[in-house]
């Protein structure tokens, strides 16, 4: 009977330690299946890196993937216009020096049929160069040589503000759209018509268009402008604000000099009257 009971309670002991050994077990398989699941979501945004210097491409793409985004990377505009039409591209990093294609050219093919925000490469430091390429449909620019943290930065910003304003699961309310002398401006569906007919905007244009039609009647400075739709702290002899605003009235089909929507009102600002 003695041996019969010390048995029992050497089993209950071994029963008990297997028991919470499972349940040690079955909370590490949970984790770790929750860990991989939010390694696939981070990976569905792809980036597309375009940059005939290998050292530098190569450089980003290590930065992307450790930030578990999904990498397309190319040395020449022609494989890059193919994967465009091939992949869902979340957001493309174009160096302007390319060996079959300039990149500026190289946006604004994409900017024919794509919205995804374009972040531009380059040695050149010039003003001129960084209003072509933001005239061209580019949402940023970034000077060689760089901080790969702050690419990293930039990439992040553009992708949150492209993700927010192309959700379309937001609650639908009667502020979602505005009509003002033939232009209808929709947020939900990112749509623009002007005169009957759809204007293919970037984000980056239409929330500088929505900002200023939600304001009617009221001048938009630039700094304020430039921190509602960029999310950052304006810098003076910012040209950023200037370069969209001319790309905008382009789509427009806008004079410069006299504009029917977006007014300039020389040493303040920007307004739709």
């Amino acid at each position: 009977m003695m041996l019969e009971g010390i048995m029992s309670f050497y089993f209950e002991i071994y029963e008990c330690l297997f028991t919470k050994t499972l349940e040690r077990n079955k909370i590490k398989t949970v984790k770790l299946q929750f860990s991989v699941h939010k390694e696939k979501i981070k990976m569905t945004q792809k980036v597309m890196i375009v940059d005939d210097e290998h050292a530098i491409a190569d450089l980003v793409e290590v930065y992307l993937q450790n930030d578990s985004y999904e990498v397309y990377k190319f040395n020449n505009a022609a494989d890059a216009l193919k994967c465009v039409k091939k992949e869902d591209i979340s957001l493309a990093i174009l160096d302007v020096m390319l060996p079959d294609m300039d990149g500026f050219t190289l946006c604004k093919k994409i900017r024919e049929e794509y919205f995804f925000p374009v972040i531009m490469l380059t040695a050149k430091v010039e003003d001129m160069d960084k209003i072509t390429g933001l005239t061209m449909g580019a949402d940023d620019y970034v000077t060689k040589p760089f901080n790969p943290l702050e690419l990293m930065a930039r990439v992040k910003t553009q992708l949150r503000r492209y993700t927010k304003y192309n959700a379309g699961n937001e609650v639908k309310t009667n502020e979602s759209e505005i009509d003002i002398k033939g232009l209808h401006i929709n947020k939900e569906s990112h749509k623009c018509i002007l005169n009957k007919k759809e204007l293919q905007l970037t984000p980056i244009e239409f929330n500088i268009l929505w900002y200023l039609c939600e304001r009617k009647g009221t001048v938009v400075s630039s700094e304020e402008l430039f921190e509602a739709v960029w999310g950052e702290k304006y810098l003076d002899n910012n040209n950023t604000v200037m370069a969209h605003i001319a790309r905008l009235r382009e789509k427009m089909n806008e004079p410069a000099r006299n504009p029917r929507f977006v007014k300039t009102v020389w040493g303040v600002g920007y307004t739709i009257e």
